[in-house]
Order: structure tokens, then sequence, then C-alpha cells
């Protein structure tokens, strides 16, 4: 079955984490959107990843140790 999460468009949030614009908020909603299809559950630290990805801020390298380590959880 699939969760629905809370994405407030006008105060730039997805589940509470903020986010500098709406470009990237979009970006991040997408790639929550097809993990979601896969089985992924988001959490607050796990969209805080995603979106430092998203914006730049980690590498894909960094990325993938966050995925290994589960630091998502």
């Amino acid at each position: 079955m699939f969760k629905t999460i809370e994405i407030d468009r006008n105060k730039l949030t997805i589940m509470g984490v903020r986010f500098s614009d709406l470009k990237t908020l979009e970006s991040t909603a997408n790639a929550l959107g097809s993990n979601m299809f896969e089985g992924f559950e988001p959490t607050k630290k796990g969209i805080e990843i995603i979106r430092d990805y998203v914006s730049g801020k980690i590498s894909l390298t960094e990325l993938i140790k966050f995925a290994k380590e589960k630091s998502y959880v």
C-alpha cells in the first residue's frame, strides 16, 4: 500500500524538512516518490540526505556511503 507524505509547497517543506526553493523541493519529492514505489519509507533524516544530494551539498559518493550505513533511519 502506498503511504502519503506531507508536502507543503507554500512553506517549502516535506515532512517538516525545509527547502531553499521550489525546484529543489520538487526534485526531492520526485526522488522520494520513485523510491517509495520501490518500498522506501522516508524519514526526516532520509529527506535531508536526499535534499542535500539534489542541491549539490553532498556528492554521489557520500550519498552511497549514507545509504550503506543506513544513515537515513
